[in-house]
């Protein structure tokens, strides 16, 4: 038996119940044309890179399963007249099952930085400890023609 890796994405505005259900369905079909699954992270909704059917977002699921060679074919086929299944991809791979991801954290915006009042009164006594430095270094000007030499002067 190979090993695949089968990633699926699902429409956002199914019912969690559906959303099982039709992960279970899956599964079951797996199991029932003589693959095994081996382990089905779902990764929740997430932003999609483009829109699909006018959807900006999916609920991804990724499910790894050791079947025999002609299962990946129905399973896409499966999928393919699932309407609920936006987009499908189905990967063979070798070595060892990958770790789990942990899913992602939601953004939040980072906390305000320290009062400011403490921030300028530390810096202010290395600024003056600093020596100034010249924003621009000095260019030297070319002499004018009449202070070229004669050589240098037609």
């Amino acid at each position: 038996m190979n090993q695949y890796e089968v990633m699926y994405v699902i429409d956002p505005a199914l019912e969690d119940s559906a959303r099982t259900e039709l992960i279970n369905r899956f599964s079951d079909l797996v199991k029932k044309n003589g693959g095994e699954v081996d382990r089905v992270d779902e990764w929740g909704k997430r932003r999609l890179a483009y829109a699909i059917q006018y959807k900006t977002e999916g609920y991804y699921v990724l499910m790894y399963i050791k079947a025999p060679a002609e299962l990946p074919r129905e399973l896409e086929r499966n999928m393919q007249i699932s309407d609920s299944v936006l987009r499908y991809l189905t990967v063979r791979y070798e070595g060892e099952l990958p770790a789990k991801r942990e899913p992602l954290k939601p953004y939040a915006p980072r906390e305000a930085a320290p009062a400011e009042d403490a921030a300028p009164a530390e810096a202010a006594p290395a600024a003056e400890a600093a020596p100034a430095v010249e924003a621009e270094p000095a260019v030297e000007a070319e002499p004018a023609d009449d202070e070229k030499p004669e050589s240098e002067a037609e």
